[in-house]
């Protein structure tokens, strides 16, 4: 069974999309945040309901609240609508 998501899971996946995927945090501000003008986000905690992001917009930073289309079940569950999210964004932008 995968780890729920606390807040110490929260503070890993933040950090890991921060550093590694902060051009999908950036998707995610855009595509589903409901600010397409977002030059730049930070991905500021995750919950079994949504994710919390900074965006920086017109040089403001204003948060950010993307609702996921279901409620998390897990870790392993987060990680892989993060990545099905980011796919959607994509074909969103094409």
């Amino acid at each position: 069974m995968s780890e729920q998501i606390t807040p110490e899971i929260s503070k890993r996946i933040c950090a890991h999309m921060n550093e590694d995927h902060a051009n999908a945090v950036v998707l995610y501000a855009q595509a589903f945040g409901g600010s397409p003008e977002a030059t730049a986000a930070e991905m500021v905690s995750i919950d079994p309901h949504g994710m919390n992001l900074t965006a920086q917009v017109n040089d403001a930073s204003v948060p950010v609240r993307v609702e996921f289309d279901h409620v998390l079940e897990s870790a392993e569950d987060a990680h892989h609508t993060l990545i099905e999210m980011v796919k959607q964004a994509r074909a969103k932008s094409k």
